[in-house]
């Protein structure tokens, strides 16, 4: 049935679009991932848009659950309601959850034309709501900021998309559906017209993929404003680009061979003034350059031949991190589908998540394909079945080697089942507890009994770690004050004291009172240089026959890490 149609965007609305862009683009993602020719014929576009969809609506979800924490906590003081949270706190958790997760060249520029829509609606001040002008300026003026994000714009790609959706909203009447159907409509057939403008896209026979992704979005958007989807956007893919094999053609059809061999990605803190002239140099280095955000944080994307360079690059600027650097591999990109066969699925895969580069290393170099998750920064199901798919095996192994990662592995794992992928979910909750599971790791055992061995080997190691309390708080050892060096034994806290050794030496030695016959220290970047020396000597003078091993884990948010088993 027909729904009236709404007259105002709130932050309900924005919410409402956040999850319907996910499910549409989760629906979408194979399709688009396989008509994706350019920049690079790399296949991930839709992989991407929905990865950066993801980060914004979990930032988004986070606002409201943190709203309905505030509002339980003064309903129980003075019994007021709250409304909810507003629509400048919504749309600015969506464009800085996209921002920093936004992934790949698409996924960038759609994190800036999200955050381009939130600098209109936002500067409305306490208004609660937007009518169908806020609408139509916010779209306007994330067309322009998206165009001008990117160092050299093309035309037939997701930019003209979305510069003709603005055009026709500008058109429309004064409800949020009328300007948001007219927004769709617009984007569409200029998606349609896409083919015309590239020649790579018109040799494969298909329409631009980061366009239609944000097709896919703002189809999102007609539904959320009308309550039912637009009847021509069930799969506008079918309509745009007919009864092509864009499967077939797509690595025929991709860039010129002498392109860039890495992507490189990275978030970055910095002034204005530096990332200008990061531009102008990361322009000189490659292509594809996009760079977004603002307000001292900002998301860097560009193809490369010297990806150590761009890089540097960065940190000539300020802080760079969760610095993700992809190689193009040979036939990936640069030469025909014809040139390279299909690479053979190894039988089976570890895949781990790890809080730490130094970390990072040791597992790869065990073997395991790795995903790094920064401090503050887990990672979303998306990305670990994301990290399934690049360990390209028959049985996969998947060890979060956190607590908090446990559901989200479990839909990952899910996921990846439904692709024909056979996954073993250990709830390791320690990235020492994955240590321990991987070095009794054994490909040629039959897959039950690897799975069995690894678990007992996790489970069989208690783990421990030490880190900085950021506030005052409640804990079972007591209550702590910030700054307090706080010594956590399986997840809770054990010890509160001042200096990190001591901490340290109480945890290990509570630990150990249990018995064990090996340690292992993980430092953090932060730890001081002496602690790992100063428990080594307490194990070899209070413990005998039990071997200490030390592992430098580079910036993993705890200072220390222990396992003992």
């Amino acid at each position: 049935m027909a729904q009236v149609p709404q007259r105002f965007f709130d932050a309900l609305a924005v919410r409402t679009w956040c999850g319907l862009s996910l499910r549409a683009l989760g629906r979408a993602r194979e399709e688009i991932d396989a008509i994706n020719v350019y920049p690079v014929a790399d296949g991930d576009t839709g992989t991407n848009l929905y990865l950066t969809v993801e980060s914004a609506a979990a930032a988004v979800e986070a606002v409201f659950a943190a709203h309905e924490v505030d509002a339980g906590a003064g309903d129980a003081e003075d019994g007021d309601a709250a409304d909810g949270p507003s629509l400048a706190d919504a749309v600015g958790a969506m464009a800085h959850g996209a921002l920093i997760g936004a992934r790949g060249n698409s996924g960038t520029i759609l994190a800036q034309l999200l955050r381009g829509m939130a600098q209109v609606l936002s500067a409305r001040g306490d208004s609660p709501h937007t009518g169908g002008s806020g609408l139509r300026a916010a779209l306007r003026h994330a067309a322009e900021s998206a165009r001008n994000a990117v160092a050299r714009p093309v035309e037939g790609t997701v930019l003209t998309v979305a510069s003709a959706a603005a055009d026709a909203a500008d058109g429309a009447g004064d409800d949020c559906a009328e300007v948001a159907l007219a927004a769709y409509e617009g984007a569409r057939a200029a998606l349609a017209a896409t083919p015309g403008q590239l020649p790579v896209l018109e040799r494969a026979g298909v329409v631009d993929a980061g366009g239609h992704g944000l097709v896919t979005v703002l189809a999102a958007l007609v539904e959320t404003c009308t309550g039912r989807p637009p009847e021509t956007g069930a799969d506008p893919a079918r309509v745009e680009h007919g009864d092509a094999d864009p499967a077939g053609e797509c690595a025929a059809a991709g860039a010129d061979e002498d392109g860039p061999a890495f992507e490189v990605i990275y978030l970055l803190e910095a002034e204005d003034a530096a990332v200008a002239r990061l531009r102008q140099r990361l322009d000189a280095l490659g292509d594809s350059l996009v760079v977004v955000g603002g307000d001292g944080l900002w998301n860097v994307h560009v193809h490369v031949d010297d990806a150590g360079a761009a890089v540097e690059a960065g940190v000539e600027a300020g802080r760079p991190y969760r610095i993700r650097i992809t190689h193009f591999g040979r036939g990936d990109v640069h030469t025909t589908g014809a040139e390279r066969p299909p690479r053979e699925r190894a039988q089976r895969a570890v895949v781990a998540v790890v809080p730490g580069e130094g970390l990072a290393e040791l597992y790869a170099g065990a073997g395991a394909t790795t995903l790094l998750a920064r401090p503050g920064e887990p990672p979303a199901s998306g990305e670990l079945v994301q990290a399934v798919r690049r360990a390209h095996a028959r049985e996969v192994v998947l060890l979060p080697n956190d607590a908090e990662l446990r559901h989200t592995a479990a839909a990952a794992a899910e996921q990846a089942r439904t692709e024909g992928v056979r996954v073993a979910l250990i709830p390791t909750r320690s990235a020492v507890q994955g240590i321990a599971a991987l070095a009794v790791h054994e490909a040629e055992r039959r897959f039950d009994e690897d799975v069995v061995a690894m678990t007992s080997a996790a489970g069989a190691t208690r783990h421990a770690e030490v880190t900085v309390a950021e506030r005052q708080s409640w804990t079972t050892a007591g209550i702590c004050q910030a700054g307090d060096v706080l010594g956590l034994i399986d997840g809770d806290v054990a010890v509160i004291g001042p200096d990190v050794s001591r901490v340290a030496a109480t945890v290990l030695d509570r630990m150990l009172s249990a018995g064990g016959e090996l340690v292992t220290l993980v430092l953090g970047e932060e730890a001081p240089q002496d602690v790992a020396d100063q428990l080594e000597a307490r194990v070899r003078e209070a413990y005998l026959a039990v071997d200490t091993v030390v592992y430098r884990g580079g910036r993993q948010g705890a200072l220390l890490l222990v396992g003992v088993e």
